[in-house]
């Protein structure tokens, strides 16, 4: 039992710092030290309020748990690990495979996204899984983790689909979540950093941006992607005044 309270106490903090100095870095730099300077430019221009503030980061905390204890659960439980596809040598599948991981999990995870998420919006579901997240009509950068306990559980599934399908170097997850959770806090900032013309670019068109996100949080239908907005535009899920907002938001600058 001490052990996996160690080991769950132990990847709880190490997410919880991660989340607490990325989202309070991005957060302390554009809501307070260039507020003044950048307010203008903000996708939404009205602030949210400190009471959302505080349930985006009870919320993200909730679901910081919930990934630590599933990875503690299954990852480090000595009778589930020996069946996961997690290996410590990177000369057993070479440098090759490990550096093509990525954006293997890049595009797994950016489809299972989108799928669980377009499922989480069926009016059956989307009040028990989804609406905590969607009181972020505004969102901050807290609101990146900021998920209901029951979807969080349902984000965290990617995890289990990574361990039990391809080979998983143990700093794999460690570094490809490093970068999700730098990009989601990038689709939650509030302010739009790609540059002017990007959402119409032969590459830009294909690539989920804060604006996109932002719509997403204040409409709650369309841009249901995470990294790319691929699906949405296969699905026909793209919103068509998306164009547009883009580019009414870089016109600010």
């Amino acid at each position: 039992m001490n052990f996996f309270l160690d080991k769950f106490l132990e990847i709880l903090n190490k997410v919880g710092s991660r989340y607490f100095l990325l989202a309070g870095a991005a957060f302390l730099l554009c809501y307070f030290i260039l507020r003044n300077r950048i307010a203008a430019q903000k996708i939404q221009v009205r602030f949210p309020a400190t009471k959302d503030y505080v349930r985006e980061i009870l919320f993200s905390f909730s679901s910081m748990c919930i990934f630590a204890g599933i990875v503690t659960a299954v990852v480090f439980n000595p009778s589930i690990r020996p069946y996961t596809t997690i290996y410590k040598d990177i000369a057993t599948y070479g440098w090759t495979y490990y550096l093509l991981a990525y954006p293997i999990m890049f595009v797994l995870h950016d489809t299972y996204f989108y799928w669980i998420h377009r499922v989480m919006h069926h009016p059956v579901l989307f009040k028990w899984f989804h609406l905590v997240h969607h009181k972020s009509t505004n969102p901050s950068p807290w609101a990146a983790y900021a998920f209901h306990p029951l979807e969080a559980i349902l984000e965290n599934g990617i995890i289990i689909l990574f361990y039990f399908t391809i080979p998983m170097h143990v700093t794999h997850v460690p570094i490809f979540f490093l970068f999700s959770i730098i990009y989601n806090i990038y689709g939650h900032l509030g302010w739009e950093l790609y540059p002017k013309g990007f959402s119409t670019t032969r590459v830009g068109r294909w690539v989920n941006t804060a604006v996109a996100h932002n719509q997403h949080h204040k409409y709650f239908t369309g841009n249901y992607g995470l990294y790319l907005l691929f699906w949405d535009r296969v699905m026909g899920t793209i919103r068509e005044d998306y164009d547009k907002a883009f580019a009414d938001v870089k016109s600010k600058s």
